[in-house]
């Protein structure tokens, strides 16, 4: 069996590895495991966990992770919206489209990494993408079935979830919270996308795919 150890976000990324990702990959001869990013120490009690703010955390969680002698891979899922901006090679990123834009930086991760046994992956543009590929299981899930249209509506809009876009009020999350004031992240994300199942959100969603075909491989070597 060999180990993944995959740095996420926050809790409702965690939920996913565990409940959603990790059972997919065991059949493949892979054990994944979520770290969630630190975000804040304070001397006495637990530390707090999730969001990403700085590269610099970001790194600094990372490191220990890639000492682990028995992983086979340590790779990352955090959501490009928001992303922090002294992400490295931000500064350098020529690209205008996000899907390009965000394999520049996750190749400028890696190199700056310089780990054999790294592979960067961001959420083109967050997690919620993936509740875009099924809007059936959405307003089942949350009991909204009239707002089913609204949800079809927005996809129709783009080429694909991924191409749902990062803007401060039209990222996927925005544009679920406004319809759905019951929807709550780390409740609602993971159990949606059980419903929806990951081949389906692999075929739509093309970068997240191609990062769940490296972990696959990782099984077959």
């Amino acid at each position: 069996m060999k180990r993944v150890l995959v740095l996420v976000e926050g809790p409702t990324e965690a939920r996913f590895i565990k409940d959603i990702l990790a059972p997919y990959l065991w059949e493949r001869n892979v054990s994944a495991v979520a770290t969630i990013v630190t975000t804040k120490k304070v001397k006495a009690g637990a530390s707090f966990k999730g969001g990403v703010y700085s590269f610099q955390k970001i790194e600094n969680d990372l490191r220990p992770l890639l000492g682990d002698k028995g992983a086979a891979l340590v790779t990352t899922m955090f959501d490009f919206y928001a992303f922090p901006k002294d992400f490295v090679g931000w500064k350098d990123v020529t690209a205008t489209k996000p899907v390009e834009r965000v394999a520049q930086l996750e190749r400028a991760f890696e190199k700056h990494v310089d780990h054999g046994g790294f592979r960067a992956f961001l959420m083109l543009h967050e997690y919620e993408e993936m509740l875009f590929t099924g809007p059936e299981s959405v307003v089942a899930a949350l009991n909204e079935q009239p707002k089913l249209k609204d949800l079809q509506e927005i996809l129709s809009q783009f080429s694909g979830p991924e191409e749902i876009n990062e803007g401060k009020d039209t990222a996927p999350s925005k544009r679920l919270m406004k319809l759905f004031l019951s929807y709550r992240k780390p409740l609602h994300g993971p159990m949606i996308v059980g419903r929806i199942g990951l081949q389906k959100v692999r075929e739509a969603c093309p970068h997240f795919g191609e990062w769940l075909s490296h972990l696959d491989a990782v099984g077959e070597n």
